[in-house]
């Protein structure tokens, strides 16, 4: 039963990427300057999330245990600087859901992508898979580096 629904997540999210073409040009929707003690802009029944950086900051400068910090970005991008302590598992590969299917779904999430895009397309993906925690970066890296936030580079 579970590979059966990994396998429709996966093909879902295949017709998704083909259908939206993929492109993180832009973001969704626009970037909203939230306040920082406004932590959640949109919310879902799965425990996914949409937050602000300085939110996600938050989070991650005290985290909960077994945070996971999760970039959906291209192994460049990454490269080219991400959040400290930030695992990639790059948005493009034939696995992606795979993988994604692969995490354990108990422990908390802060998730990015460049801008918001991709993130949102994996948000919706690990809403399916019941995620329990999930904090999607509003804006994406974008924002994060817009509200002054730190990076690193590899």
């Amino acid at each position: 039963m579970q590979s059966t629904r990994r396998l429709a997540i996966a093909a879902g999210l295949a017709l998704t990427i083909t259908a939206c073409g993929g492109s993180d040009a832009a973001p969704a929707e626009p970037a909203t300057s939230a306040p920082a003690a406004s932590a959640a802009v949109a919310s879902s029944p799965a425990g996914v999330v949409r937050v602000s950086p300085e939110a996600a900051a938050s989070t991650i400068s005290a985290p909960p245990d077994d945070l996971v910090i999760l970039d959906v970005r291209t192994p460049e991008e990454f490269a080219e600087g991400h959040i400290d302590g930030a695992v990639m598992i790059d948005f493009y590969r034939d696995d992606f859901a795979d993988e994604l299917a692969k995490l354990d779904p108990d422990v908390p999430y802060v998730l990015y992508c460049r801008s918001g895009n991709r993130s949102g397309q994996t948000a919706a993906l690990m809403e399916q898979l019941d995620f329990a925690s999930v904090q999607d970066v509003d804006g994406g890296i974008l924002a994060w580096q817009q509200a002054g936030l730190p990076l690193v580079a590899d």
